[in-house]
């Protein structure tokens, strides 16, 4: 499920029948038995075992109106031996499988992440919205859709909105605002920029996110870190391209744009009166400082230190109450709706995190539920906020290396259904246990 139709809010309290048969925690449609498998190169291999305070479970529900749903919950206790964060593949402008991405990370579970650019020819990974791992900021916010806030080893998770910015300053003082983090400069799926933005399909000026369309933009700076992994965008004649090392120092600038992201350092690329800006300010030699600062609706700042984050929405569940901010997220009445398989983040009062993925498209089977339904859910397993992540083909859970639901990617079948993602949230056993 990876675009977004804008609509207006929708609050709503539902009630759903419990609970009509329940698997084993082994159970699932890899249940035959888990295959041996190599480590990518540089990851480490899955635990064979859950780590202490970490539990998977799968069960049947039934609707209000009957319908089932298959519903598989992995359960992450406040202290639990495992660090929980976002991952990414080689490289965050690609795309890899939930599992793929579990091995890489040596994880004993994972779902799948945020929505991400399937309409991009070139860089599939690319994530809509916010999207920061291990405290670097990868792809910047889309207005202020809900984001799931994972902070770090030992720290409660929780669920707000947040807003991104970001901007670059020389060491001559000049600074300037930066458009968007690892995404093709000028175009802007889903809308929602800093400035300057006209719908592709009107040419009329907007600042508001509207998901599912795309938006342009020809005076941009666009970031890419060194997590970006392939050649940066070529954004077409008199646009700039400056090469900064590790220590934010210019090492080199051409034009047109198009090439590989130095290791440890970043890009830069800039078009229109974004590329004349770095003309004049990013002469080799000069220090380049890009900073980026996260707020939520009150302007508190957050601190990315080593945190994950993962916006998608829309919220589902806020204080123990279902609330639905379809208006924030970009979701339509039809959307809210509509029967899908879902992966959805919950929290409880403890501070225990529940990664829950609701099957669906399998009529008399596993219907799939609408946000009000897996809201109720959520609500059901104790949840006091909760959200919704990517869902339809892309909702995957992998436990201990087996795909554990039945993914839907159209015209996929067996293991090879499941579809490739964005980025995952994983589950890793702490190494000194």
């Amino acid at each position: 499920m990876n675009r977004w139709w804008p609509v207006r809010g929708l609050a709503v309290s539902i009630a759903l029948l419990v609970t009509s048969c329940t698997t084993q925690a082994g159970a699932g449609p890899d249940g035959a038995g888990a295959r041996p498998h190599s480590p990518l190169p540089g990851s480490s291999r899955p635990a064979d075992r859950l780590p202490v305070g970490v539990s998977f479970d799968q069960s049947v529900r039934r609707l209000a109106d009957g319908a089932p749903v298959r519903v598989s919950v992995l359960t992450v206790a406040q202290g639990a031996d495992a660090d929980v964060e976002a991952g990414h593949g080689g490289a965050v402008a690609t795309t890899a499988t939930v599992r793929e991405l579990a091995r890489r990370a040596g994880a004993a579970a994972a779902v799948n992440g945020t929505y991400f650019d399937t309409d991009s020819l070139l860089y599939k990974g690319d994530p809509l919205g916010l999207y920061v791992s291990r405290g670097a900021l990868l792809s910047e916010s889309v207005g202020e859709r809900t984001t799931l806030v994972l902070p770090g080893p030992g720290l409660r998770p929780y669920i707000t909105e947040l807003r991104s910015s970001t901007s670059v300053t020389s060491s001559d003082g000049a600074s300037a605002v930066v458009d968007g983090t690892d995404r093709t400069p000028g175009r802007i799926l889903g809308c929602g920029g800093v400035g300057g933005d006209r719908l592709a399909s009107t040419g009329a000026k907007t600042v508001a996110p509207l998901p599912g369309q795309v938006c342009v933009d020809p005076d941009e700076i666009v970031d890419f870190p060194a997590q970006w992994g392939v050649a940066t965008p070529a954004a077409g004649p008199g646009s700039v391209e400056v090469r900064l090392d590790a220590r934010s120092v210019v090492t080199g600038v051409h034009s047109p744009s198009g090439g590989r992201v130095p290791a440890a350092g970043r890009t830069l690329v800039g078009t229109g009166s974004g590329a004349a800006w770095l003309r004049r300010h990013a002469t080799p030699g000069r220090t380049l400082t890009v900073a980026s600062r996260l707020t939520d609706a009150e302007g508190r700042q957050v601190d990315l230190s080593h945190a994950s984050l993962l916006g998608a929405g829309p919220a589902l569940v806020r204080s123990g109450r279902a609330w639905i901010n379809t208006t924030a997220n970009g979701v339509s009445a039809a959307a809210a709706r509509t029967r899908s398989p879902r992966t959805v983040a919950g929290i409880r009062p403890d501070g225990t995190l529940l990664l829950v993925v609701l099957d669906g498209r399998r009529p008399g089977v596993s219907e799939g539920a609408s946000l009000a339904e897996a809201a109720a859910v959520l609500l059901s397993l104790g949840a006091e906020d909760a959200m919704n992540l990517d869902g339809g083909g892309s909702s995957t859970m992998v436990v201990l290396d087996r795909v554990r639901n039945s993914p839907t990617d159209p015209g996929k079948t067996a293991d090879t259904r499941q579809r490739k993602v964005s980025n995952a949230i994983v589950v890793v056993p702490r190494r000194d246990r």
